[in-house]
């Protein structure tokens, strides 16, 4: 099943096309009919000169473990840069930067994708590698000291693709990743 089997039908994305249109607009920073004509023949080219593979999605959203993954999202990039400031703002300290492997749950390249996005948007972390046939990630952490040591740090990227993997995936996806809906009742629960 196709992320957007009515836009598949349509013979191009639609939403990518409006997207694309209003990038170009809001770069020319003018929105004569014009620009916005050119921005939409440009779009159309782009998406038909540059198809997207379609992304399966088997699971279900899932509003309120969706609005819990947000929020733990804020709240990891408050406390994030409050610690990338404090590091900042510290004469004489010294960053302790590592590469840390996280072998990942799921095999989905969404959920893969939503995982890495998520932990590389907190400061102090950023997906250097990724592989999608293998569900490794290598994340670059700036200070291993802010990450709690290289265990905490795996244990945070496990953490974030957990709630993806609640919000976003179905039973049966659950199951194989040996998670629950409930965070309680698996030995993964998040803090």
């Amino acid at each position: 099943m196709s992320l957007h089997p009515r836009r598949r039908s349509l013979g191009m994305p639609v939403l990518t096309v409006v997207w694309l249109t209003a990038v170009w607009v809001l770069l020319w920073g003018d929105l004569a009919v014009g620009t916005v004509l050119v921005g939409a023949g440009l779009a159309v080219l782009v998406t038909l000169a540059l198809p997207l593979p379609a992304v399966e999605f088997t699971g279900h959203v899932h509003p309120l473990s969706l609005l819990y993954l947000a929020y733990r999202f804020v709240v990891d990039l408050v406390v994030a840069s409050a610690q990338v400031a404090a590091l900042a703002l510290t004469p004489g300290r010294v960053a302790r930067p590592a590469v840390v492997r996280v072998q990942l749950r799921s095999t989905s390249d969404l959920y893969l994708t939503f995982t890495a996005q998520l932990c590389s948007l907190v400061p102090g972390s950023v997906v250097v590698e990724a592989h999608r046939t293998t569900g490794m990630l290598y994340i670059h952490v700036l200070d291993l000291a802010l990450a709690h040591g290289v265990h905490e740090a795996r244990r945070h990227v496990l953490d974030t693709e957990a709630r993806v993997l609640r919000a976003l995936a179905s039973p049966a996806e659950l199951a194989a990743a040996g998670l629950t809906r409930n965070p309680r009742d698996t030995a993964e629960a998040t803090g």
